[in-house]
């Protein structure tokens, strides 16, 4: 019997965390390595890890797979959650990837200093309610199911609720004018495995802090700054 996967990354959100997200979604213990200083980033790298000598690194199935749309997509292939056909991972694929360009706006967040913060909230919050949010509302309302993609619950659906969550930590009332996002939020919140996530003590970070931030820049020896969107 295969071991629990192995996550590899800091101790925080940052790209790791949509794996995390996705494990969860699918009923699957995992373990993490949380990476805080230089040497345990060189000893991986030294030791033929990290393929493209990045993070995150997720050992699975006997692989030690790096780029996080690859272990994504092989987490949703292995555990169901990748639509039923050629169609409906296309869809997936695309819906995951606009739910990505929002995130990619979120992702810097913690790194900006607090005048750029301020900038990148609001544009967080326009992109959210005038291109990505509006595009999941008319899907919903136009097929009248539950789920994104051939009414089952995929990772489409783990993607918008997670990004959703991390919208509302910008602009807590963000979704008031969209109906069918506030009833599937209500609907991916139920689901079991969700839940269980979604509570204390579960393996979710919370959001990103000034330690977690020192800490990236140390390990990666990141000494340049990083600018609003």
């Amino acid at each position: 019997m295969a071991g629990k996967p192995k996550l590899y990354y800091f101790n925080g959100r940052g790209k790791m965390e949509s794996i995390r997200w996705l494990l969860a979604a699918a009923g699957v213990e995992f373990e993490e390595e949380f990476l805080e200083t230089r040497e345990q980033y060189e000893k991986l790298l030294q030791g033929g890890s990290l393929l493209f000598q990045q993070v995150p690194m997720v050992e699975i199935d006997g692989m030690k797979m790096v780029q996080t749309r690859a272990i994504l997509s092989y987490i949703a292939a292995k555990y169901n959650l990748y639509g039923k056909d050629l169609k409906e991972r296309a869809l997936i694929d695309m819906y995951v990837g606009g739910t990505d360009d929002l995130m990619g706006f979120i992702l810097v967040f913690p790194f900006l200093s607090a005048e750029d913060k301020e900038k990148q909230r609001a544009v967080i919050v326009q992109k959210a309610t005038s291109r990505y949010f509006p595009a999941y509302e008319k899907v919903l309302k136009d097929h009248g199911q539950d789920f994104l993609v051939g009414n089952n619950f995929s990772w489409a659906d783990v993607h918008l609720f997670e990004a959703i969550l991390m919208v509302e930590e910008k602009k807590s009332d963000v979704l008031s004018g969209f109906p069918q996002l506030q009833a599937f939020k209500a609907r991916i919140s139920s689901i079991p495995t969700i839940k269980k996530f979604l509570e204390p003590g579960s393996q979710r970070k919370p959001v990103s802090d000034d330690k977690y931030v020192e800490t990236v820049r140390r390990v990666l020896r990141m000494y340049y700054d990083i600018k609003a969107n």
